[in-house]
């Protein structure tokens, strides 16, 4: 009794005696491969793992913890039975190799080991120490790289992605998200995760790296994991935030450009094109209109976008700049789409808005310039000049006139050019100068035309430079003076009761000349008198008479009569 006293009393005390290479006492310590980085020491009181080979000291061996398929899990300094290996693996870091060599006095002493061992035999142990770690031991985090613009952090409850590299203490991989090629996703503080990534992960922000050493106990316990991960062993954790969301999320809008004047916000029912720039928060870009060359035109509010982007686009003003942040379950949900968006992410939408529009919207019109002095405008069926630049809502200019040597002319009503820009023409005096706004269902409409693209809004800067006043639609001549009581006799000018073509043609010149009468412009004057003479010739002589000349209205009146018998 007193000897295994006396015995105790040495094993304590050399439990605290500092550990050097070399002989420490009567033991023999060969530290034959330190690794260059060492970052704990094994003190007593530390549990650790180590794989050893026992021999004797000619070489033979006797024991193995490779043999048996583990490593050996013990704490220092809690009565082993070999009192010189509790000894020697003081100060011992990850992964070094030691070689001690213990007298008998501390081994199995004057007394056998299972028939293995003799008594009182010198022993001989070979050790790489695989792991350490203390009860009092928390998750070590080392910060490896921060964003700059930091938003946001993890919370409990959050939703996270990322990808991870895991190994143990000793560095043996043992998982890796990047050999899946797909992030670990967990919501945070449920129980979902080990509890050292619970709280390790906290406070974390997308884009940041972090480095845990986790003990044991925070990790996979006693049981471990699989054939991966031994019982009792620390892990090593390199993390990379991905993504972060919390359920509860709505979308956030920020706002980078607004214009300078906003007439009106989109709303439900608008039809809109813009262009994007899709990534993730971690600013990977999966999608662009820009590569696509085209915007991206839908209508606004009615589901034909996801959720988030719908209610993401309602306010904007044409020409805004905005920021979506979107949350999963107002994206691509747990789902995600195709190969390029996984399940659970974030999105975030840099949105140009190019224009929208209304199918109810009429034509815009801003009067930019108009003389006092103006008593006549421009109407159907008028024959105008004009000048014009057509531009996109974002300024991107589409035609000019003055890449020509006159100006555009047009009779008014004629079908010629688009809808809007008829009717912004009308009611303008000349040198009146106007900005037009023309929805697409007044324009080149969902197909668009040459460089103009589908469903697009056009911008038109008018300046009127000339009108001639037209005729009804039907009509060639009009009055602008009562006509003569005695038409006929007017038209026969050497009085033989007939009317060739030179005599009718000399007749309207002279009426229009005096102002008494305007032929439809827009056309030849000989070709619209020719054309009148053929009308009035109705037996197609070459000679209008008596009993074939009839006025227009006239032939409309009488018309007017037979369909109402």
């Amino acid at each position: 009794m007193l000897q295994r006293i006396v015995l105790s009393l040495l094993l304590a005390t050399w439990f605290y005696v500092d550990c050097n290479p070399g002989p420490i006492d009567d033991i023999a310590v060969d530290r034959y491969f330190i690794p260059d980085a060492c970052v704990r020491e094994v003190k007593s009181g530390d549990f650790v793992r180590y794989h050893y080979n026992g021999t004797f000291t000619d070489g033979k061996r006797f024991d193995s913890s490779y043999d048996k398929g583990a490593a050996f899990f013990g704490q220092v300094g809690h009565k082993w039975r070999i009192a010189g290996v509790d000894k020697g693996i003081l100060g011992m870091c990850v992964n070094e190799r030691r070689r001690i060599t213990v007298p008998p006095h501390l081994t199995y002493s004057s007394q056998a080991a299972g028939g293995t061992v003799p008594p009182d035999t010198t022993l001989v142990f070979d050790l790489v120490l695989l792991d350490i770690f203390n009860r009092a031991d928390q998750v070590q985090t080392k910060v490896i790289r921060t964003p700059k613009d930091c938003k946001r952090s993890v919370m409990r409850t959050d939703f996270v992605r990322f990808h991870f590299n895991a190994s143990l203490l000793d560095g043996t991989a043992f998982d890796s998200s990047y050999k899946r090629s797909q992030t670990q996703d967990s919501v945070v503080g449920e129980g979902l995760l080990i509890k050292g990534l619970d709280e390790g992960l906290l406070g974390m922000c997308v884009g940041e790296i972090r480095h845990f050493i986790i003990p044991p106990f925070l990790a996979f316990g006693e049981k471990g994991y699989g054939t991966e991960v031994p019982s009792h062993a620390s892990v090593v954790y390199h993390i990379l935030l991905e993504d972060l969301h919390n359920p509860k999320d709505d979308i956030i809008v920020e706002f980078k450009k607004a214009p300078e004047t906003c007439t009106r916000k989109s709303v439900a029912g608008d039809y809109i094109r813009y262009h994007y720039n899709a990534s993730f928060l971690n600013g990977i870009t999966f999608d662009s209109s820009y590569q696509h060359n085209k915007t991206y035109n839908t209508y606004i509010g009615l589901g034909y976008m996801i959720a988030g982007i719908d209610k993401g686009l309602q306010g904007v003003c044409t020409g805004e700049r905005r920021r979506i942040i979107l949350p999963p379950h107002l994206a691509y949900g747990q789902q995600g789409a195709g190969k390029d968006i996984p399940g659970s992410a974030v999105l975030v939408f840099d949105i140009h808005v190019i224009d929208f529009h209304n199918v109810k919207d009429p034509v815009q019109v801003e009067v930019m310039n108009k003389s006092a002095g103006c008593n006549e405008t421009s109407e159907v069926n008028d024959f105008i000049q004009y000048h014009y630049n057509c531009s996109l809502l974002d300024g991107t200019l589409l035609f000019t006139s003055r890449d020509y040597e006159a100006p555009q002319d047009v009779l008014l009503g004629g079908g010629k050019i688009i809808d809007g820009l008829d009717e912004a023409l009308r009611n303008m005096c000349v040198g009146e100068r106007r900005t037009v706004l023309v929805p697409p269902h007044l324009g080149h409409g969902e197909k668009g035309a040459g460089i103009v693209p589908g469903s697009a809004v056009l911008r038109f800067e008018l300046e009127l430079v000339s009108l001639q006043k037209g005729v009804p639609e039907g009509y060639l001549f009009v009055w602008l003076e009562d006509s003569p009581v005695q038409l006929f006799e007017a038209l026969d000018i050497n009085q033989d009761q007939k009317v060739p073509l030179e005599e009718f043609s000399q007749f309207i010149k002279q009426q229009v000349s005096e102002g008494k009468g305007r032929l439809k412009p827009s056309q030849d004057a000989d070709s619209v008198i020719n054309d009148m003479f053929k009308n009035q010739d109705r037996n197609a002589d070459g000679m209008i008479t008596l009993d074939e000349l009839k006025l227009k209205s006239d032939e409309d009146a009488e018309k007017a009569r037979h369909e109402e018998l």
